[in-house]
């Protein structure tokens, strides 16, 4: 008798979502309410933050926005407009320095291309017209890495990464308002919020740690080194609210941080150069971008490969390999949740995966994509990165 391994597998991790999502949807009434800090609009299921972000919410603000997808070239200094429909690059045009993120603006109606001029002093902030795909005029900003929105979206948070500081802007102008300095958390680059809005994780790169930032009274409330050799990079948080998800690209896997304790308490081996992470539409599952590499230049064609990690039981179900080798970096999922998309860092293309079998399209786009974006997406606002959406 012969089995087909691959149908089962596809079964298994089928199932495996279903019962995630019946699960949710079961303790959904058990959970109680979450008070959020002001501003901020309500938890609408404390058992899955990711609810409004399902596969059709979307919010009116969208309305017009056309289906591309933005992926911002570092070397090239460009960003390059992928039409989903057609898998086809439509329009790319040039931005500042380095441009290392297309991040949504909180209102949805803006998308920020952070050009952090690496090693210069002229960074900037490109808007674009998501209903025209269109870039707007350059504003000076001092080395935006990468950007953020506070959860009442009254301030936009540029990462400057060169200083280990946080800026807090006017989300319209990016006129400066207040700074907050985070001298223990080196590379400090990507973050995600509890589920209330009191607080922050942020990945210290270089350092080897998380920084703990209270939102409400903006300070710095401590560090927690995840492992001294380590190299934190992309955060999520579990849709229950519970635990933080954290890739390391030293460690090949994803650490899992109790927020409120702030203690490491699990790991959770993926593949080599742990990088991106990105919910399923339906938050069941987690999807993480392993590079293939763990220097910060790797080689093309490296061991790149996505893992799929069952939110309920903090499990690998999947593991989706790069056909003939490749870079999965950032990105973000599709609207439908059909499609996951990221920039092959090394490789000079993006990656359009099948999340159902895993399949791969390949796309080339200019020298070194970054982190790029699926616009527009479901959700009630963006919290920033690619599209942190709630």
């Amino acid at each position: 008798m012969h089995f087909n391994f691959r149908r089962l597998s596809r079964l298994a991790l089928s199932v495996s979502g279903a019962l995630a999502v019946l699960s949710i949807a079961c303790s959904a009434s058990a959970a109680p309410a979450i008070a959020t800090v002001p501003g901020m609009a309500p938890v609408v299921n404390p058992a899955n933050l990711y609810s409004e972000a399902g596969a059709g919410h979307f919010s009116p603000a969208v309305a017009g926005a056309l289906p591309r997808i933005y992926v911002p070239n570092l070397r090239s200094n460009d960003v390059y407009v992928i039409d989903p429909a057609t898998f086809k690059v439509v329009e790319k045009f040039k931005v500042g320095y380095s441009p290392q993120h297309v991040v949504p603006a909180w209102d949805l109606k803006t998308l920020w291309v952070a050009n952090n001029a690496e090693g210069r002093p002229d960074g900037s902030l490109t808007p674009i017209d998501p209903t025209t795909a269109k870039p707007g005029k350059e504003i000076p900003v001092e080395d935006p890495y990468n950007m953020y929105f506070t959860p009442d979206g009254k301030d936009a948070i540029v990462v400057v990464e060169a200083h280990a500081q946080l800026d807090f802007r006017d989300p319209h102008t990016m006129a400066l308002k207040s700074s907050l300095s985070v001298p223990e958390c080196k590379g400090i680059n990507h973050a995600d919020f509890s589920i209330d809005g009191k607080y922050a994780l942020f990945t210290c790169e270089f350092g080897g740690r998380l920084a703990k930032i209270d939102m409400v009274n903006r300070k710095v409330v401590g560090y927690l080194q995840l492992d001294k050799k380590g190299m934190p990079q992309d955060i999520r948080i579990s849709p229950d609210g519970k635990v933080f998800f954290v890739a390391d690209m030293m460690a090949d896997g994803v650490y899992v941080v109790d927020g409120e304790s702030f203690t490491k308490i699990g790991f959770i081996q993926t593949g080599t150069g742990t990088h991106g992470l990105y919910p399923s539409r339906d938050g069941s599952k987690l999807y993480v971008a392993n590079r293939g590499s763990n220097k910060i230049h790797g080689p093309r064609h490296g061991k790149g490969s996505i893992s799929v990690i069952d939110f309920a039981t903090r499990k690998v179900v999947a593991n989706w390999p790069i056909p003939g080798g490749g870079s999965p970096d950032m990105g973000n999922v599709s609207a439908d949740g059909k499609m996951l998309w990221l920039s092959g860092r090394f490789d000079d293309v993006v990656y359009a995966i099948d999340t159902t079998t895993g399949a791969v399209k390949s796309i080339p786009v200019g020298m070194e994509p970054h982190g790029l974006t699926v616009w527009p997406q479901p959700g009630r606002y963006s919290l920033g990165h690619t599209g942190n959406m709630r």
